[in-house]
């Protein structure tokens, strides 16, 4: 799924304070289930096991090969069997894999953690007066290339043939097409799958840095709630705002999604999204940051340290680079709460087995 979130170009200097060096030997504490990381590295494996062991699958800071990555990744899953023992997992840790940091030199970037999930919206298979805003497949030919202003405003894909399914509100459309997927709950109660399946190539533009640039939202107060409330405050300005991004995402529906850019399931928590030239597609790594606290009204209540493994599973045009990091936090609005507030420093480490001594 392709990921182009408003909060990718935010400088977040605030948040970023007390992140800036990473820990040179952490703990490998980890605040989520064993299960979860299980299965997480079962989709990386699945994905590396139909690649020619000789395929390249990241090339910083070298070239890294499927066959070194599934060799990484047999070698990491059984260290789990001391997962709850935790002096002796580190261990096994540290004497197995070297800590890759993504960048050195004067590629190093402070790490910004973002996150992402999966909106739950009322849909419908078919237009009507109250499901009136649509969701594209990908065009045919150059039609694929239009604009979000030629879509969305001008109308060029309508009645085309090219609509899949219809929402109430094209708020929700944008915030669909900035995860990049969607569970549309359609009118009989099914509730389906859709999933990145293309985009018009067109560049990406944050429609959250521009109201920040334009000082209509302070930096600080940003969040996916609070871009949100402006869109609904402001109609009358909102499709322009909105087609100055002139990256548009096409979808599909799929079953047992959602899927990240290298078709594997993503696993609430554990996958993230990262720019694959800097993060080995498929790769575990060892992440440090804060998480929002999120209290009973869905308003941020304050910030809690986690340290955790997550697994390189997804990418998008907005992560680019080694400092940028968009972990997935599952389906629905209490996700979607966590994923809207999540904007902190952190450090991060690639998991590479280590070499036998010559």
């Amino acid at each position: 799924m392709s990921k182009a979130r408003f909060g990718a170009a935010l400088l977040l200097t605030s948040l970023l304070a007390g992140f800036a060096a990473a820990a040179e030997q952490p703990d490998f504490r980890d605040d989520l289930p064993r299960d979860s990381l299980v299965a997480a590295l079962q989709q990386s494996r699945a994905y590396l096991d139909n690649l020619p062991d000789n395929r390249v699958i990241g090339t910083r800071p070298r070239k890294i090969t499927a066959a070194e990555m599934k060799s990484s990744l047999r070698r990491f899953a059984g260290t789990l069997d001391l997962w709850g023992q935790p002096e002796k997992f580190a261990d096994a840790i540290r004497a197995g894999f070297d800590l890759v940091p993504p960048a050195s030199g004067a590629e190093k970037k402070e790490l910004l953690v973002t996150g992402y999930y999966l909106p739950l919206v009322d849909a419908s298979l078919s237009e009507s007066a109250a499901y009136r805003y649509p969701l594209y497949r990908r065009p045919d030919g150059a039609m694929a290339s239009l604009s979000r202003r030629e879509i969305d405003i001008l109308k060029r894909l309508k009645g085309k043939g090219y609509e899949i399914a219809w929402v109430k509100d094209p708020i929700d459309v944008f915030f669909i097409h900035v995860q990049g997927s969607g569970l549309l709950r359609l009118e009989d109660g099914r509730v389906v799958q859709l999933n990145y399946a293309a985009n018009n190539g067109r560049p990406y533009t944050s429609v959250g840095k521009i109201l920040i640039d334009q000082q209509k939202i302070a930096p600080e107060q940003m969040s996916a709630q609070r871009l949100r409330r402006y869109l609904a405050e402001h109609p009358a300005g909102r499709d322009a705002l909105l087609a100055r991004n002139e990256r548009y995402v096409y979808f599909r529906f799929v079953e047992g999604g959602p899927l990240g850019s290298l078709e594997a399931q993503l696993t609430p928590g554990r996958s993230v999204a990262a720019d694959p030239d800097y993060f080995p597609r498929g790769a575990p790594l060892f992440l440090e940051s804060r998480l929002p606290v999120v209290d009973a009204k869905g308003d941020l209540a304050g910030w809690r340290p986690f340290s955790r493994f997550v697994v390189a599973q997804d990418s998008g045009a907005a992560i680019r680079g080694p400092g940028r990091l968009d972990l997935y936090f599952g389906a629905g609005d209490e996700a979607g709460h966590g994923a809207g507030f999540m904007k902190s420093g952190g450090s991060v480490f690639i998991l590479m087995e280590k070499k036998p001594s010559p």
